[in-house]
């Protein structure tokens, strides 16, 4: 996977290319880890994200805890069917904006 990431004043947008999934996700959670500071709209890009696992899922709730605590905003932008599927399925589609 490769992370991309764009901060412009207190709003980041990390673009994601690849595969979310066991392998990938610390990346992505050290990148929130890092980034986060001062950061009061976070959006995940998944135009070129093909997969996201079980594991991606669980640092995607991480970072919208990180957010929420931060009484802050995160969205998730260019979500693939299959992808968009599997946020239904688990009932994530209720708790991320999903534009």
């Amino acid at each position: 996977m490769t992370l991309t990431k764009e901060k412009s004043g207190n709003e980041l947008t990390v673009r994601l290319s690849g595969e979310l999934n066991t392998l990938s996700a610390p990346e992505l959670s050290a990148l929130v880890d890092s980034e986060l500071d001062g950061v009061q709209t976070l959006t995940l890009d998944f135009a070129r994200c093909d997969y996201v696992s079980s594991a991606g899922l669980r640092i995607l709730l991480a970072a919208f805890k990180k957010m929420k605590g931060a009484k802050g905003t995160m969205k998730l932008i260019n979500v693939g069917q299959n992808f968009s599927e599997v946020l239904q399925n688990t009932g994530l589609d209720a708790v991320f904006d999903i534009q």
